[in-house]
């Protein structure tokens, strides 16, 4: 075995002898792999599954949270590893690990890195993590012993833990020299989930670029460039509990993390991870597509221009898009994909404004970061088309509210006083509306010589931060009755009680009349939970969880909402338990209960599932199903199940999509969900190996992890004759892994009707359905409102020569447009309506502005005959509103070129319109604006407008005066 492992050269030499770092992955992989007998794991995507906390996967140990949290299905295949390797696709961008603005200062910050890392679940521990750890760095990688440091957790007081005398020892067994065996205090060896939860000590391995036989223990974790952290194993054997205290874990678990960016700077004998060929074909395409100075490594005052920031930025951004937009995570406007968003933008504006590079550039180099990341993460290869398109898109979108953020920005400093700041309400909207970046105003306006006033930004992002706090996310603190922790999942496991049967919420039949009758359940209380402790007995009026050792009702997972209902005790019908929610919790079924009456562990129940609300989740699910069927149907094949969420009331689907869907389409879906219904095709259920469920084709399932075996879901095919080899039944019909529970067949659903599709960012679309009496109430709804789009395009072909009749009309076609978008109807016939009523609207305010103009134009020319084209024009003429009056002095001043004019205009209700405009030929000396404030102060009103035209109102009893007003100062002007 020996020979293999070994590299063909030392990589302390350097050159182009030194490994790549393909083989540096490979070989990580393959030494826990087949050294050391740990299971290869793929890399999860770095959307987070199931932790709604987090924004992305940040640390290879993500995916494994419910080993170390003691919730893992114990039927999952991932409660059977005990040991296991892989490397993952990690980004630390946003929430509490931020790198995002110190990318590009320097030359070892990330966005994306990839994580190498071994495990075990209750397997090893520390003296076999440390020793497979030496055994890889010195004997496999060959790093020369003497460079390497290690430090080990040296106890903390506060918290009553001594040092971890354990670890440093079996450093020292392995030969490494005491005085590089260093202690370190709570915050440099001590590993934390969050705050509360498993963590342990930890011991790191650091490596010294300089080496030479220096001591360099002085300088490890001193933020020195020469010595640099490498490998990190944790050692998991406490929990931290809410009060703050350490408990020790039931199982003791490792879990290790080395960034493959800094091995490979180690391996390949660099100083900066950029300059590993990790990034160098992707700053060599940099320079190629920019044609600028080439990339020199610089950083600080010697990077003059910030050309070689710009290089990093725009490498290490352009890798982080192509692995988010593959796993899903599009550039968007809240969580991970507003952070994405401003991770293009970011890479946008130094391609452009550092690099002055043509717009595509960053949408080029995706063959590249494929070329260089694809043989370990295939999925790039498969969508590099896909990231291009949605980069260029987004890119096009950024370019363009740059130029109109500029415009603003020009705009709103013309008209500021001299020697203010720039308003901080205006920096806020150009950020919050159109993306522009706070710090691009700030140098926009710093070249202007003007400041922002940041105090009122700061103000503003604070503002903003509360109010998001505080939504509907907020304080959602983990129900302490219903979600189990480790420790009593460990106290459950070791009193040997069993997980929870909860195959009876699969026990229901079709009655002779189509009803459908769910079989009773009678069950036992095994254990009571509350406050976080597992309890024997609870009292009257107390909340608490109830574990059973057997259930009927459905707990909330696969996207379908929990049972609702009650349980009684056997033999006492009058007392009801009302069962609000159900949780599944490491295969115990938790129902979050009302205590009405004392409960104890051994209390025979009843238990009754409410069985509207099943039946209607029931419907939407399996209509789910067939609209997941029917989407790729009508879309195509690369239609993918992004999230969905069924509930009693409605179905929410997410899916992939290159655009908007349009009308034709929505209306084929629901067309095909309708045939399959009309059918009543039989709905098959069963349970097979996940192994061979995993073979059929065409099987849709989404990512996340499924029990073993695993329940098959087949509609109108029998489950037998889709798992047999090379079957393509599954291709024509709709076949999914889901454990939800499902109607028997599909004429139930009676009807769909799709109510909503909008495109929740580039590239993924959410559609909402109704079904049943929802549905035919939709129907019902969208034909009343088509009724009516009918009535008002008749009234409004019949050409109205009246203009407060279209008036009216565009009012009404402004209250339908309202209703139509509100309402719960098809969302083809909404888009159709709504399409129609935007036509209706244009035609009416183009018809209304014509009829004011012909309006408009008799007047003028009764009052230019009137005036005979004197300099000024001062008179009262009768006119419906102020658009009307502004048209007839515009077209007075277009008759007369030479001429001002004022108009007054008294209405019924006592107010007078005001509306005047100044001849070019008259200014600078005669404004318009200071006209209109002179005449309508005199009628106790207000005016505005610019030097050449302005309007206004006063009252009636000042028209007299205002008249004479108006002449004379005109002809003071003049």
């Amino acid at each position: 075995l020996a020979v293999p492992w070994r590299w063909r050269c030392s990589p302390r030499r350097g050159g182009a002898g030194c490994p790549p770092a393909g083989q540096i992955r490979a070989a990580f992989l393959r030494f826990f792999q087949e050294r050391h007998g740990h299971h290869r794991l793929p890399s999860a995507p770095v959307r987070p599954r199931g932790d709604p906390r987090l924004l992305f996967v940040n640390a290879g140990m993500n995916q494994f949270k419910p080993i170390f949290l003691g919730t893992v299905h114990p039927r999952s295949e991932l409660a059977r590893h005990r040991r296991v390797v892989n490397s993952q696709k990690c980004v630390r961008a946003g929430g509490k690990h931020n790198d995002l603005e110190d990318v590009g200062r320097d030359t070892y910050h990330h966005t994306f890195f990839e994580m190498l890392g071994n495990w075990s679940f209750g397997d090893y521990f520390k003296e076999e993590a440390c020793s497979m750890a030496w055994e890889l760095l010195t004997e496999v990688y060959e790093i020369p012993r003497d460079r390497l440091y290690v430090t080990y957790f040296g106890g903390d007081s506060s918290l009553g833990l001594s040092a971890d005398e354990e670890c440093r020892d079996v450093w020292l067994r392995l030969g490494v020299p005491a005085s590089h065996v260093l202690p370190f205090p709570l915050k440099d060896n001590f590993w934390e989930m969050g705050d509360t939860g498993p963590c342990g000590p930890c011991t790191e391995i650091h490596y010294d670029h300089v080496g030479g036989g220096r001591n360099a223990a002085a300088l490890v974790n001193q933020g020195s460039p020469d010595v640099v952290e490498i490998w990190n194993l944790v050692f998991m054997q406490y929990s931290r509990e809410v009060e703050g205290n350490l408990l020790p874990l039931p199982q003791h678990h490792v879990d290790t993390g080395m960034g493959l960016e800094r091995l490979v700077t180690v391996l390949q004998n660099k100083r900066s991870n950029y300059d590993t060929d990790l990034f160098t074909p992707i700053l060599d395409a940099i320079h190629k597509g920019c044609g600028g100075p080439r990339y020199q490594g610089l950083v600080g005052d010697a990077d003059v221009g910030r050309v070689n920031m710009a290089y990093r930025v725009v490498a290490d951004h352009v890798r982080t898009l192509c692995v988010c937009i593959t796993d899903g995570v599009y550039p968007g406007f809240s969580g991970a994909e507003l952070v994405l968003r401003r991770i293009l933008r970011r890479a946008v504006r130094f391609c452009s404004e550092v690099l002055h590079a043509p717009p595509g550039l960053l949408a080029s180099l995706v063959p590249t970061v494929v070329e260089v990341l694809g043989d370990a993460y295939p999925e790039l290869t498969k969508n590099a088309d896909q990231i291009m398109d949605i980069i260029n898109e987004n890119e096009a979108a950024f370019l363009s509210s740059l130029e109109r953020g500029r415009r603003i920005i020009e705009r709103t400093v013309q008209q500021m006083e001299p020697s203010t700041s720039f308003p901080a309400e205006v920096a806020w909207s150009l950020y919050g509306n159109l993306g522009f970046p706070l710090d691009l105003i700030d140098l926009m306006l710093e070249e202007k010589g003007i400041s922002l006033d940041s105090a009122a930004v700061n103000e503003l992002v604070l503002e903003d931060a509360k109010r998001k706090a505080g939504g509907p996310q907020a304080g959602q603190l983990e129900d302490t009755n219903t979600r189990l922790d480790v420790h009593s999942l460990a106290q459950l496991q070791s009193s040997s009680v069993p997980a929870t049967d909860d195959s009876p919420k699969y026990a229901y039949t079709l009655g002779q009349h189509g009803q459908y009758e769910f079989s009773p359940c009678q069950a036992t209380v095994l254990m009571l939970y509350r406050d976080q402790a597992l309890q024997k007995e609870v009292g009257a009026g107390k909340r608490c969880g109830v574990i059973l050792d057997r259930t009927n009702f459905y707990a909330e997972q696969g996207g379908q909402a929990s049972d609702q209902g009650y349980m009684i005790h056997l033999g006492q019908q009058d007392i009801l338990f009302p069962v609000e929610s159900v949780h599944l919790c490491g295969g115990y079924v938790v129902h979050e209960v009302t205590a009405v009456e004392t409960l104890r562990a051994g209390d025979q129940v009843q238990l009754f599932v409410d069985e509207a609300q099943r039946l209607a989740c029931m419907t939407n699910h399996t209509a789910a199903h067939l609209l997941n069927f029917a989407l790729r149907h009508v879309l195509g094949n690369s239609t993918e199940q992004r999230g969905s969420h069924v509930t009693a009331e409605r179905l929410r689907f997410d899916f992939n999509t290159k655009g908007p869907v349009t009308v034709e389409q929505l209306q084929q879906v629901e067309q095909v969900v309708q045939d399959v219904i009309k059918q009543n095709e039989v709905v098959h259920m069963a349970e097979v190996p996940l192994t061979l469920a995993r073979r059929v084709q065409g099987l849709r399932a989404v990512d996340e992890g499924y029990p073993d075996p695993v329940r098959i879901v087949s509609l109108g095919v029998p489950v037998e004759i889709v798992l047999t080899c090379d079957s393509e039944a599954a291709m024509q019909t709709s076949v999914e892994l889901c454990c939800g529970t499902h109607l028997l067949r599909t004429g139930a659903i009676e009807d769909l009707a799709i109510i909503s599709e909008r495109q929740l960012v580039k590239g993924i679309s959410r559609v909402i359905a109704v079904t049943g009496g929802q549905a035919k109430q939709a129907r019902e709804v969208g034909q009343c409102l088509a009724m009516e789009v009918d009535s008002v395009s008749l009234r409004m072909k019949q050409r109205s020569t009246s203009i407060p009749e279209m008036q009216n009309l565009s009012k009404e076609v402004g209250q339908l447009t309202k209703v139509v978008a509100s309402n719960a109807m098809p969302q083809w016939q909404r888009k159709e309506l709504q399409t129609i009523l935007k036509a209706l609207q244009r035609t009416a305010n183009t018809a209304i502005k014509k009829l004011e103009l012909q309006q408009a134009e008799k007047k003028a020319q009764s009052l230019l005959e009137k005036h005979c084209k004197q300099p000024v024009i001062v008179d009262t003429v009768p006119a419906d509103s102020l658009s009307i009056l502004m048209k007839v002095v515009n077209q007075l001043c277009d008759k007369s070129p030479g001429t001002s004019v004022l108009l007054l205009s008294p209405q019924v209700s006592g107010e007078v319109l005001c509306a005047c405009q100044v001849s070019k030929n008259c200014l600078p000396v005669f404004s318009a604006a200071d006209w209109a404030v002179a005449v309508c102060t005199q009628m106790e009103g207000k005016a505005g407008g610019s030097p050449v035209v302005a309007k206004g109102s006063g009252s009636a009893k000042g028209m007299q005066g205002a008249l004479t007003t108006a002449l004379e100062f005109a002809q003071s002007k003049l």
